[in-house]
């Protein structure tokens, strides 16, 4: 299902002006605080009314301004699930999970209520209240609420803002789950590259009310002209490799498009798909094959293209056999390596650079 969203809306001293189509998969909206993000899924989910513009979902049209069309909320079948769970106080688990179903008719493509507790993980949650519950729990408890109402979409406003970082590392895995199980479109805000990187398959990339850049995740995070929007510290970019072995050192090996890598153990099967994310201030580069260093990590690539910015800096976008890969660097090094397009290097990544938080399922 494809959502094509233009809006036009203005606060006092804000002014909203966006258009872009979410196919499927899990759409991330990404920016700072203030950009636009939650107005955006708030007019999509009917909360709120935009001055002008259209919101379709595979071609159902929820809002049209200029043809008076503004389906209200519970007739969009939009399943929204804020930053706070906000679950009953005074219901179970059970009971929270299937509230949605009472003001939706049974359909048999309806999602089965043993299937989406065992993809959540909630099974041993069912009798207790959510005053018991960790903030993990919660959440994952209000994303499964919210899919079992049958929603058309999902919309998830920063649903782990509110986590610390041992609860977001919980929680990420099931939202893969629910990607790759359900084909559920996600629209999905969020400021933190990570679960961006992880779980979106298309990122909307905003600031200050508009849409400064939207399209694949991996093309647009290992894009150099999109790197200072997305904030330099964060620029890098996803590879998808395979799960080699796991090594008795407590290493697993994993195969990339040119040639194995390896990482602190990932808990993953031999032959899983998996997306990485490599941050290019954690890439070396050198012009011949290093020997006699630490560094595990050591892939040919060419250089495809550099970007300078007004500082010291410089962004090297490298042809890794067909995948991206990006290297933070500084022009001073730049102009040592001689670096142009078409120049053969070598990539040299470290094992331990890359956090758990930038692995996941692929």
């Amino acid at each position: 299902m494809t959502l094509q969203i233009s809006l036009r809306h203005r606060f006092a001293g804000f002014a909203l002006d966006v258009a872009f189509d979410a196919p499927p998969g899990v759409t991330a909206l990404f920016g700072r605080s203030g950009s636009g993000k939650s107005t955006v899924i708030n007019a999509v989910a009917g909360l709120l009314r935009p001055d002008a513009g259209t919101i379709t979902a595979a071609g159902s049209t929820l809002f049209d301004s200029a043809h008076g069309i503004d389906l209200p909320p519970h007739r969009r079948r939009i399943g929204y699930v804020f930053q706070d769970a906000r679950l009953f106080p005074h219901l179970t688990v059970r009971q929270n999970l299937l509230y949605g179903r009472w003001f939706v008719p049974a359909t048999p493509d309806a999602p089965d209520f043993t299937r989406i507790v065992d993809l959540l993980g909630i099974a041993p949650l069912l009798e207790r209240r959510p005053a018991t519950l960790s903030g993990g729990e919660k959440s994952r408890v209000a994303i499964g609420r919210a899919i079992l109402s049958n929603p058309r979409l999902l919309a998830l406003d920063e649903p782990l803002a509110a986590l610390d970082e041992a609860r977001k590392a919980e929680i990420l895995p099931y939202l893969e789950r629910l990607r790759d199980d359900l084909h559920l479109p996600i629209l999905y805000v969020s400021h933190a590259m990570a679960e961006v990187a992880r779980l979106a398959n298309t990122v909307v990339l905003m600031d200050a009310g508009r849409v400064t850049a939207s399209g694949p995740t991996a093309a647009l995070l290992s894009d150099p002209a999109t790197a200072p929007g997305l904030g330099l510290r964060e620029a890098g970019a996803l590879l998808t490799v395979r799960v080699a072995a796991q090594e008795d050192d407590g290493l697993t090996r994993l195969d990339s498009a040119s040639g194995p890598l390896w990482l602190p153990r990932v808990a993953a099967p031999t032959g899983a798909s998996l997306r990485i994310r490599i941050l290019a201030q954690d890439v070396m580069l050198a012009t011949s094959r290093p020997v006699g260093i630490s560094a595990l990590n050591i892939l040919p690539a060419t250089v495809r293209d550099i970007r300078q910015g007004d500082g010291p800096g410089a962004l090297v976008r490298l042809d890794a056999k067909g995948e991206v890969i990006l290297a933070r660097i500084t022009r001073r090094s730049a102009q040592a390596l001689a670096l142009t397009p078409g120049l053969p290097v070598y990539a040299i990544i470290k094992a331990l650079s890359v956090a758990q938080e930038n692995v996941g399922s692929g």
